[in-house]
């Protein structure tokens, strides 16, 4: 028996054919702990975020309550409630918009570990490194990259705690417009 992920079980609900034959138990069982799971992905994201679903005002009014559950029986109870409204919700434009936050955050994910190499590349090959950085970036601040690299190398050969370069972090996304 092999383990489906919630997205295949949504994918499988959203494409089953109205027919007279009932869904299994078990099934029905599965298509719900998807849908609690999504809504549980629904509760984590910011505010901001959640803004962006077509969710029903019970939908709204059940994911705020959430954050008031303290008890665990209570917020297991409640996840199933979750489940239950999700039932009566659009899911094929909930699941649209939930794969466009989705590949939001893995382009946002990516482009702060290009950072996180230019960061790398740049305490570790110095001044080679700055010309390439400045090719890329031609409206870097050159003085204070060179400054905040020389402290980072500093703090590196010292083990002292890396503030330089969490600074040059900073400079590295400010220049890139992140």
């Amino acid at each position: 028996m092999s383990q489906e992920s919630p997205r295949e079980l949504l994918d499988q609900i959203l494409q089953q054919p109205d027919n007279d034959e009932r869904p299994s138990k078990s099934q029905l069982k599965r298509e719900m702990q998807a849908l609690q799971t999504l809504g549980e992905q629904i509760i984590a994201m910011t505010p901001g975020e959640r803004a962006r679903f077509p969710l029903s005002d019970d939908m709204l009014a059940a994911v705020e309550e959430t954050s008031r559950i303290r008890s665990h029986e209570g917020r297991r109870r409640h996840m199933q409630y979750i489940g239950k409204l999700m039932r009566r919700e659009d899911l094929a434009a909930i699941r649209a918009i939930h794969d466009e936050i989705e590949q939001e955050t893995l382009r946002r994910d990516h482009a702060f570990h290009r950072l996180e190499k230019w960061r790398d590349r740049l305490v570790d090959e110095g001044d080679a490194a700055v010309e390439a950085f400045v090719a890329d970036y031609p409206h870097a601040d050159r003085q204070a990259l060179r400054q905040l690299i020389r402290n980072a190398q500093r703090e590196r050969a010292q083990d002292k705690p890396p503030a330089s370069s969490r600074k040059l972090f900073k400079l590295i996304r400010d220049t890139a417009g992140l």
